[in-house]
């Protein structure tokens, strides 16, 4: 069968994640990378393209004009979905634009620069009947899978307790004024948002908190700071967390967190068991019992269950990580385009990918942490929209 086509927008030339995006996706061969605007500037979208070994009348100026002339293309030659690697004040225009064209979207966290964007981007895709996805990576890994599975079995009774952690060190000096452009765009308000350290890990946190737990937060007490001398935006923060079920939580989030590179950590803590995992040691899931030895879970392991099996492309000992959790977005997306082509429902492997419910979930969380942090009120209500 023939491979499923994707554009790109953003992800040219010092671009971090849009080669993360271009391997993940190439990774399984289900899908090929055709078009792209990858640059707000037109000469570097075309240096970018012709790097990437594109036909130059499929390196487009920019993202409007991709639309356009990808739409124009026969059904069986056009770019099927859009993969939108920008910083996070393009991803909904970016988004809109494709959706009005007719074309699937998938999209780099957060999914908008706001929340209002994020409530018309899901007018959107509900008007237009197309597919969103999200890369919330870390719920890609085989064994963050079987955690959520083992939670949602019974096997820990009912959850009390979520600790869940991203702590880096990149930012503790004054990075954005030494050229870095991953810095810059992240501490800038105009690109990133209300948000540098939430925007762009604590929401992954969180989106990991409530994907294992399998519980969703409803009310959050935080603690935001930007510890840098002269930033807007914070580099650090806590949140106590409450989830529906009850159950109690801590998520901790920081970019200056010297020594640390991206330690991602969730605990989950039910009435009859607990669990731990570390994305740094991503092939090892703790299985934590009151009367027993604590189990240790490897990925390819075949006492593991069907979705974790089904994320994992090599036997035991053959680590696989960030780049494979990454591809795993993309096989379950392309699945869902695929099964939408051919007229039946996608199966659970496809079905498993970040949508538009966690885009807006996402955008909600950033933007209630960061108004709780504000105010002398305690507890704040996370509100479903």
């Amino acid at each position: 069968m023939a491979k499923i086509r994707m554009g790109m927008v953003g992800g040219g030339e010092g671009a971090f994640i849009g080669a993360v995006h271009r391997m993940a996706a190439a990774l399984d061969g289900e899908i090929e990378l055709v078009c792209g605007a990858f640059s707000a500037d037109a000469q570097r979208s075309k240096r970018s393209g012709a790097a990437l070994h594109l036909p130059a009348e499929r390196v487009y100026a920019d993202f409007n004009t991709m639309m356009t002339a990808e739409a124009a293309l026969p059904e069986s030659e056009r770019m099927q979905f859009v993969a939108i690697v920008t910083p996070n004040h393009m991803h909904f225009p970016v988004a809109e634009a494709a959706l009005r064209a007719g074309f699937h979207v998938m999209s780099d966290k957060p999914a908008t620069f706001n929340l209002d964007e994020a409530l018309r981007l899901r007018d959107l895709v509900q008007e237009t009947g197309l597919l969103y996805g999200l890369t919330h990576t870390y719920t890609g890994y085989p064994l963050v899978k079987e955690a959520r599975e083992r939670v949602a079995s019974g096997q820990l009774g009912a959850v009390r307790k979520v600790v869940v952690e991203y702590p880096q060190g990149w930012l503790a000096g004054r990075e954005e004024d030494a050229d870095n452009k991953q810095a810059a765009w992240r501490l800038d308000p105009q690109q990133a948002g209300i948000s540098s350290c939430m925007g762009d890990i604590g929401v992954h946190a969180a989106n990991l908190a409530e994907y294992v737990s399998g519980e969703r937060i409803t009310q959050v007490c935080a603690d935001l700071t930007a510890f840098v001398p002269g930033r807007e935006l914070d580099d650090d923060g806590a949140v106590l967390l409450r989830f529906g079920n009850g159950a109690r939580g801590v998520l901790h989030a920081s970019q200056v967190s010297v020594g640390e590179e991206n330690a991602v950590r969730i605990f989950v803590y039910g009435e009859k068991g607990g669990l731990e995992w570390h994305q740094q040691e991503p092939n090892t899931l703790w299985l934590k019992w009151p009367d027993r030895p604590t189990e240790m879970l490897r990925t390819g392991g075949g006492y593991l269950g069907e979705l974790a099996t089904a994320n994992t492309r090599t036997p035991m000992g053959h680590p696989e990580g960030y780049l494979e959790a990454f591809a795993n977005l993309y096989m379950a997306f392309a699945g869902q385009v695929r099964a939408r082509l051919e007229g039946t429902a996608p199966d659970a492997r496809s079905a498993d990918c970040p949508g538009i419910d966690e885009a807006v979930r996402g955008m909600t969380f950033i933007g209630l942490v960061v108004a709780a942090s504000a105010s002398d009120t305690k507890w704040h209500t996370f509100k479903q929209y």
